[in-house]
Order: structure tokens, then C-alpha cells, then sequence
């Protein structure tokens, strides 16, 4: 069926305990997907004890409730409904959501609603738990690409929450008071701090239905706020982490933009041109031309109050302060104006991943679910592209000169190099 993809918007309505809700119906889908937000993640956890808080509370309400006493119980229940049902924990949100055919709904709610309102959290699955998020640690460890992350985050926003993992620390997890979890559960929980947003196969009436019978007699409460950003201080410029890797994993950070700075679409575009795929910047110089990696490219994250812009890559210790100079030459050459071709295409390649994503109606439910949750404006996709399709080559140029400065950027390493050479090597004036 020929749809108009970006029409698509929810109909919001908030429920008398404060729980809001956002439906978006998709006529052509197949699918219904219901994404529970809650204001809960690592910037509401203010002490570096309460590290990993968010993500442990995550992994319990998976492991029994009142009417669903055993993990068992509630595993068995979501595999016979097939579909996908998973969580997510992260700075400044924790969501829970299944994506399921139309038949499904109810019981694939039901189960959430459980979960998430009547979880007995009982101190023998808390410490089996506690086991299995050690281990999930120790993978991170084993995974040089996610420890540079970390070791970057640590240098953006040293001793602040967003700068921690989110999963916490070995010692938070070990020693974090099984009623501290409760206690924040309860807290945290609440309906006026929950967003829910169903997408796909399903009319606005019978969200509205839906929602009021699952949550509408939740009690609200009174939840933690989210700790904020503070600039200074700053960790060291470079960060190495020696380690026995076949690869030296690079990564190069600089403070960004927050999610409100209407900066971030030509930030978008200029992460596209500069690093996101085979055609950009840094991918032909330093992999077609120079041989130097073969993974690299730029990212960029976006927070309430703050975000920082990225660079990736893996390569042979030998190469790692080759790397680190061309990045820094490829950063200095981005703070000139850049081609309006290469503008037109990282405008396409925004355009064509929006459409593609808004076939999906889990990512259309999590779309207007997180801006919901977060309190960010409610914009449509076309709205939102609107934006991005004004962006002009000075507006490039512009942001590109607010992000990288000499003073803002930090090198992470992990790996066995020699440290020595990568003092010079990383200046935008080398």
C-alpha cells in the first residue's frame, strides 16, 4: 500500500494519575508495538555508590511479580506470545517495550504492566542478578570498542553521572543495598514519571481503552530529578589504557550539542559528511587512500543539557599516532566551509534513513515515546526533516567551528602504543 509515511503523528492524552500517553495509528502495518518510558537512568543516580542503579532495577522487574511469582513464569508467557520483547537503560531514560501482531496486544501489556507496576523483587533474585551483571561487566572488559567509549565519557564529564557506564561499576553492583533497589523502584515507577506509546495496528479509541485498563488505577508519586550537567571540570586530554589487543581502539571526543539546540540537525549532517559512511571524509582518506584502519567513523549523542561529537577507530598499534595526526589534519580541514554536493548527499542519506525507520512501529513508538519522556518538542519526522533540509554549508561551517576546538578535545585510547608521539600528533595545528 502507497502511504504517505510522514504523516504520521500520536494523538496524545494523559491519564488522571499522570501517566501520559501517545498513540500513533499506522493503517498499513502489521504490527503493534508498546514502549513503556520511565524518567529513570544514570542521571538519576547523583552518587557514584548509586552507580548502575537504573539498568540493575532493569534487569529485576524481569524476575517475578505477585501473579507471575518466577522468571519462569513471565519467559514463558512473552515466548509464547512471540514477537519482541526486550528492555534498554540509559543516561536520561529506561524503556521497556514489545513489538507484537494486533492479537498479542493485550496479553504482551498485561505482562508489562505486571512487571512493571508489581515486581516482588525478592533479595534471592536480587543477589542471583547481582551475579549476572558482574558478568555483563566482564564482557565490557573483554570489548576494547566499549571500554575507549567509557574511558571517553570518563574524560567529557569526569565524576558526573553521565560521564559513568551505565551498568555501574564492579564495586557499586557488588555493594549496593538490595533496599536501595526497592526504594527506587517505588520512587522512580510512579505514572506522572511513565510514557506509553503504541505505533502500528491500533486505533486511538482502543489505546485510550487499553492503557486506562492496564494503568489507570496506578497510584502517582513524588520521583527523584535528574542531575545536571556541569562544565569544569574536565578529565585529561589524553587517556591511554594499556592493554594486550591485536588492534589499538582510538576514539576522540569533544563536547556537543544538547538535545534542544536546533544546532543538532547541521551536526547531524556535518557527522555524515565528515565520518558516516563509505563516501565520507575520513573513511576515503584514511582507509582508501592510506590503508590506516578499516573501521572508522564519527557519531554524535545528544543530552538534555549537554552532548558530545565523536571519532571511531580501530587500528594496528604501529598506525595509532598516523591515525590520531590525519584525524586531527581531517578536523582542521572540516572548520572550512564544506561542497554544497557533499551537503546534498548527507541531506539525502538523513532523508532516506528517516523513511526506512518509519516503516518499523517499534521505532515509530520509540521515536515519539523518548521526546515525550525527555520533554523535548513533539516534532514529526517531516517537521524534523524540514530542519535538517534548510541546513546550509555556512550553518556547517558554523557548528563545526562551535564543536572543534583546540582545547575541547580528548583522545581515549585502548591498546599497547607508544604514548610519547601522541602529544604532537593530536593538534588541529600538526
Amino acid at each position: 500500500m502507497a502511504t504517505d509515511a510522514f504523516t504520521l503523528a500520536p494523538v496524545t492524552h494523559t491519564l488522571s494519575n499522570g501517566l501520559r500517553l501517545l498513540v500513533t495509528p499506522m493503517p498499513y502495518a502489521r504490527s503493534v508495538s508498546i514502549s513503556v518510558y520511565f524518567a529513570a537512568g544514570s542521571r538519576y543516580e547523583p552518587a557514584e555508590a548509586d552507580a548502575g542503579l537504573s539498568h540493575f532495577l532493569e534487569h529485576l522487574c524481569f524476575k517475578g511479580t505477585v501473579r507471575r511469582p518466577k522468571p519462569l513464569d513471565i519467559s514463558m508467557e512473552l515466548d509464547a506470545i512471540g514477537g519482541n520483547i526486550n528492555a534498554a537503560t540509559n543516561r536520561e531514560l529506561t524503556v521497556y517495550y514489545a513489538k507484537v501482531t494486533p492479537e498479542h496486544l493485550e496479553q504482551a501489556t498485561d505482562v508489562l504492566a505486571d512487571m512493571l507496576r508489581n515486581s516482588t523483587l525478592i533479595d534471592s533474585e536480587i543477589e542471583r542478578e547481582r551475579g549476572v551483571i558482574l558478568e555483563e561487566l566482564a564482557a565490557v572488559e573483554d570489548s576494547p570498542t566499549e571500554q575507549v567509549s567509557v574511558l571517553l565519557d570518563q574524560q567529557l564529564w569526569p565524576g558526573q553521572p553521565h560521564g559513568r557506564d551505565v551498568a555501574g561499576t564492579d564495586q557499586s553492583v557488588s555493594e549496593m543495598p538490595n533496599p536501595r533497589i526497592v526504594d527506587y523502584y517505588h520512587r522512580q515507577y510512579v505514572p506522572n514519571a511513565t510514557v506509553v506509546s503504541l505505533a502500528g495496528a491500533i486505533s486511538v479509541e482502543a489505546g485510550r481503552e487499553l492503557i486506562e485498563r492496564h494503568f489507570g488505577d496506578w497510584a502517582p508519586g513524588t520521583p527523584h530529578d535528574w542531575v545536571r550537567n556541569t562544565d569544569e571540570p574536565r578529565g585529561p586530554r589524553i587517556a591511554l589504557l594499556e592493554k594486550d589487543t591485536e588492534q589499538a581502539h582510538v576514539a576522540i571526543g569533544m563536547r556537543g550539542l544538547c538535545s534542544t539546540d536546533e544546532d543538532r540537525y547541521a551536526l547531524d549532517l556535518f557527522s555524515i559528511i565528515l565520518g558516516e559512511g563509505m563516501s565520507s571524509r575520513l573513511f576515503s582518506r584514511l582507509r582508501e587512500e592510506l590503508g590506516l584502519c578499516y573501521d572508522i567513523h564519527s557519531y554524535m549523542s545528544t543530552l538534555l543539557d549537554t552532548g558530545m561529537f565523536g571519532i571511531y577507530a580501530g587500528v594496528d598499534p604501529d598506525n595509532t599516532t598516523e591515525t590520531v595526526r590525519e584525524i586531527s589534519r581531517e578536523l582542521m580541514r572540516s572548520l572550512a566551509p564544506v561542497a554544497e554536493d557533499e551537503l546534498a548527499r548527507a541531506k539525502a542519506v538523513s532523508r532516506s534513513r528517516t523513511q526506512l525507520r518509519l516503516e518499523d512501529t517499534r521505532s515509530v513508538s520509540a521515536m515519539y515515546g523518548s521526546l515525550a519522556v525527555l520533554g523535548l518538542p513533539m516534532r514529526t519526522p517531516e517537521e524534523a526533516l524540514a530542519r535538517s533540509q534548510a541546513v546550509t554549508v555556512e550553518d556547517i561551517r558554523r557548528v563545526a567551528a562551535r564543536v572543534i576546538r583546540e582545547d575541547a578535545l580528548h583522545l581515549s585510547i585502548v591498546g599497547t602504543v607508544d604514548a610519547e608521539p601522541l602529544g604532537t600528533a593530536f593538534s588541529l595545528g600538526n
